[in-house]
């Protein structure tokens, strides 16, 4: 062998050296891995029973590949200082949840979970819309009333795609609100796709701290009479209280009706779109709530209604979601109410927030809501039975042919002319 052979193989060898030795430690934390992974296979194959996710995971489940997956990380990732066990934690935790493919069953670190409830209790931070996740499409459900994204113009069904000029396909909810959320008086652009708009939309919005008014009426005065008008921006902790004194107040006005407005109106409690049934509705259930095991829990009105008789009017939306349409269906179903306006979200689950360790929540979604007459929300929505579209030159000229709609009916629901009929359509 000449020198320079000899030389070259002396040189070579510490390179072949590294190379065997990360080879090796590959295939032997591939064959970790590999097995690992044969294990997971084996609870979703015919070997192992039925094929379906095991109900037990302490006693069934192999985690063996998420803890090889974390040895690894820690092993081999560039920056070990970076690697924080609860960010690992709870990112393993909320891929997990969204591996569920529900977008209402989410994983709420503290933070998250601290503003969850702080928007139940009206206060918030942050552009003041309401998200959902939907075929992997990030979509506003509705801009909260007088809130910054409101006042810069989203609309229900937006599409987000994307925050301050990054992409957000493929991300989370979560990951997406916290891109949107920030200190108040900071900015955020949001590139959205509108439904029947070729081209997109950039919005620049400040954010604010937002307090959300639950509830707010007036009296509607009219050539034909005057119409009490109830806007409930959502079912939060003492809206029902607040409609009672509206309605109260209404008493010392003759009325020819009153109009119930719950567009944008995102949910809340069930106990409150039972109660605010209740306000207008003698008897009669107002939804059945299908769990996966056992016949439905059917709730009913409390029989003490304030006004039961009076004309009414409900206006939805496509921001009409969860318990205002369980209340839309209701009065719908029992022939109550007139519903007008345009379809709504389509909202229809039932979700129960589990308090977790560390103040960390698990919101999951536990059951169906059913109309009295057996509709499916989440499936069906409610169809208004006028159909009034808001378009985007109505928001912009502040004009409101759903509002007007409503009024109409109540002054005038015995003789709308041909002429109106064109603006307002009957469904059948």
């Amino acid at each position: 062998m000449s020198r320079f052979l000899r030389l070259s193989t002396i040189a070579l060898l510490p390179i072949f050296t590294l190379l065997l030795g990360w080879q090796l430690g590959a295939r032997y934390e591939q064959t970790i891995l590999q097995e690992a992974q044969e294990r997971l296979d084996m609870l979703y194959s015919g070997e192992s029973g039925s094929g379906r996710l095991v109900t037990d995971p302490q006693k069934e489940v192999d985690i063996s590949l998420l803890w090889s997956v974390w040895r690894l990380l820690i092993k081999h990732y560039i920056a070990p200082e970076d690697l924080e066990v609860t960010p690992l934690v709870f990112g393993a935790i909320e891929g997990m949840v969204r591996a569920v493919d529900d977008p209402y069953t989410v994983f709420m670190t503290p933070s998250e979970n601290k503003d969850f409830r702080e928007a139940l209790q009206g206060t918030l931070q942050g552009i003041g819309a309401e998200l959902t996740l939907r075929d992997g499409l990030v979509v506003v459900v509705a801009p909260l009333k007088g809130s910054p994204a409101a006042k810069a113009g989203l609309l229900p069904e937006d599409i987000i795609t994307e925050v301050d000029g990054n992409d957000v396909d493929g991300e989370s909810l979560n990951q997406v609100v916290r891109r949107i959320r920030g200190k108040e008086g900071t900015e955020v652009k949001l590139k959205i796709v509108r439904p029947g708009e070729r081209e997109p939309r950039t919005f620049t919005i400040v954010r604010e701290e937002i307090t959300i008014p639950s509830v707010e009426s007036e009296i509607k005065k009219t050539q034909s009479g005057s119409v009490g008008y109830i806007a409930l921006n959502q079912f939060g902790d003492g809206s029902i209280e607040e409609i009672r004194n509206a309605v109260k107040e209404f008493k010392d006005e003759p009325l020819k009706g009153i109009v119930i407005d719950l567009r944008f109106n995102g949910g809340g409690y069930l106990e409150g779109a039972v109660e605010l049934t209740s306000l207008f509705l003698t008897q009669g259930e107002v939804v059945s709530v299908e769990r996966r095991e056992g016949e439905p829990e059917r709730h009913y009105v409390y029989g003490r209604p304030l006004l039961p008789d009076v004309p009414l009017a409900v206006i939805i939306n496509q921001g009409s979601a969860s318990a205002s349409e369980i209340v839309a269906g209701a009065l719908q179903d029992h022939g109550r109410a007139k519903i007008i306006g345009m379809k709504s979200f389509g909202k229809g689950t039932v979700q129960e927030v589990i308090d977790l360790p560390g103040g960390s929540s698990l919101r999951v979604t536990v059951a169906h809501w059913l109309t009295p007459k057996g509709r499916n929300l989440a499936k069906e929505g409610i169809e208004p039975d006028i159909k009034v579209d808001r378009s985007t030159e109505d928001y912009e000229a502040e004009r409101d042919p759903q509002l007007e709609a409503a009024i109409e009916w109540i002054t005038d629901k015995e003789d709308l002319s041909k002429d109106r009929l064109k603006v307002v359509e009957e469904s059948e």
